[in-house]
């Protein structure tokens, strides 16, 4: 169903209606991000608090990670057949309810439950919300614009959400679990009223139950397994099993989807090239974030001594640069194509890392860590917007809400892999005697990898740049059709 509020958009006028819109999807992006980031810090209250074990508050952060991760591929689809408003609705308001349980409860258990539930929530708020955008605002320079945007506050609400953790942990834990609610329930009165309404999914072969059975099986399996190795062992007979159970369900997934006349996933979309490169391209960049935030974070609290809220203050100058420079990401994709941004931005957080194993336990933090911090922020105000929009370039409509899960799912696995292998190169080089210089010099290795894993991102971008090149002649060819040339332009 074309949206009224398209209308407008696609003539290059934003009306208020349609810039309140965008708000409330950002709203909820928002609040994804400032959940994670609020929580971490908090933790050591939490424990004390409720007379938590170290490993059950792994699970505070991990049942978050594991709702949301494991859901998402049934998220995006159940949005294209549901409603991607109504979807986004039900989930923001469960993700309140949440949220208001979260501060409330007085047991480990229960609250660990509530945040697998606002995970799942998540799941459902982060698809249906890109999808959304993608089919109110036209391909090319205004969606560019919107996702720019969109993306942006993922990045100022982790950012916000660091500092503001510090603040209020200071007085209780509670307030970082209470403070979504209030505003979740703002955006969904704000939704009611401007979300545009969209109609299920008509012309569509039934309800893929066995896809959704084993696809999110399989994804709640892997995260959970990703998540407990390093506390099990990788090479135990639990995790080893649990990931041969893993590739078994995800090939029982495909079987089923090739098969399916409604798939979960119609895996004809991953042809694309452009696709397969954003979806890898989110695993190394959200998983490489992760990891070094991860080693940062221990480097500056546990090294150095810094508080909480000294932490979050280093890391702020990353997400005020995204934050600053999210109304121009938009016009610079539109002028140099997705693909160099995602480059280009990917080489940035390459240098950032590598600038960062210069530290020792005596940083002048502006001659050593602000440079890192920059330059990743540059790197992320390029990359996520840009991928992004490579993802949902020149996806039907009604597809929109699946490309949109399985981008989310690409950056939420990446996250957990990646976070779990650097914690295991860490790990494995701890040293006996933990003095701080030898603790740092066992950082060393993980930080390492974090690079390593930019890299990988980046020379997947640069294949996509000589695939360009490649098949240049097509790009004149679609030049005879203006809208045609426009994907490709700003595909590529």
């Amino acid at each position: 169903m074309t949206s009224p509020l398209t209308t407008p958009a696609s003539q290059g006028r934003w009306t208020p209606r349609l810039w309140g819109t965008l708000l409330v999807l950002c709203a909820a992006m928002f609040l994804d991000a400032l959940d994670v980031s609020m929580v971490g810090v908090a933790l050591p209250s939490i424990g004390s608090d409720l007379g938590l074990s170290t490993s059950t508050l792994q699970w505070i952060v991990s049942g978050y990670i594991l709702g949301y991760g494991g859901l998402l591929l049934l998220g995006g689809r159940t949005a294209d057949l549901l409603g991607r408003r109504q979807v986004f609705l039900i989930a923001l308001g469960v993700f309140a309810l949440a949220s208001l349980l979260g501060g409330l409860v007085d047991s480990g258990p229960l609250l660990i439950a509530s945040r697998f539930v606002k995970g799942l929530s998540a799941a459902f708020t982060a698809p249906a919300g890109l999808s959304i955008i993608t089919t109110t605002f036209p391909e090319g320079p205004l969606r560019n614009r919107a996702l720019s945007i969109y993306t942006t506050c993922a990045a100022t609400g982790f950012s916000m959400g660091l500092v503001l953790s510090g603040l209020l942990t200071e007085a209780s834990w509670r307030l970082t679990m209470l403070l979504p609610a209030p505003i979740a329930l703002i955006a969904l009165v704000a939704g009611l009223k401007l979300l545009p309404r969209s109609e299920r999914e008509k012309d569509h072969n039934g309800y893929d139950v066995p896809g959704a059975v084993v696809g999110t099986a399989s994804m709640l399996l892997l995260v959970f397994t990703v998540v407990q190795a390093p506390e099990v062992g990788w090479a135990s007979a639990r995790t080893l099993l649990s990931f041969l159970a893993v590739a078994v369900l995800l090939t029982v997934f495909v079987l089923v989807e090739r098969r399916s006349a409604g798939p979960l996933i119609r895996l004809g979309v991953l042809r694309s090239g452009n696709q397969v490169r954003a979806q890898l391209g989110a695993m190394a960049f959200f998983g490489s974030y992760v990891g070094f935030q991860f080693l940062a974070t221990l480097y500056m609290q546990s090294l150095l001594g810094w508080s909480a809220l000294h932490t979050a203050l280093a890391f702020l100058p990353a997400g005020a640069l995204v934050a600053v420079s999210s109304t121009k990401v938009g016009a610079i994709v539109d002028r140099f194509g997705t693909q160099r941004l995602i480059a280009v931005g990917f080489a940035l957080m390459v240098l950032g890392y590598a600038l960062f194993l210069r530290v020792d336990l005596n940083p002048v933090y502006a001659a050593v860590i602000l440079p890192s911090m920059l330059l990743i922020g540059a790197a992320c105000a390029l990359v996520f917007p840009s991928l992004n929009i490579q993802a949902t370039n020149g996806v039907d409509d009604h597809e929109q809400g699946m490309v949109s899960g399985l981008l989310n799912t690409s950056v939420q696995v990446g996250g957990a892999i990646f976070l779990a292998v650097v914690t295991a190169v860490v790990t494995a080089g701890a040293p006996a005697d933990p003095t701080p210089q030898a603790v740092l010099d066992s950082y060393r290795p993980g930080f390492t990898v974090a690079t390593g894993i930019a890299v990988a991102g980046l020379l997947i971008a640069l294949s996509g740049l000589r695939t360009r090149r490649a098949s240049a002649p097509s790009v004149v060819v679609a030049k005879s059709a203006p809208q045609e040339a426009e994907r490709v332009a700003v595909g590529d």
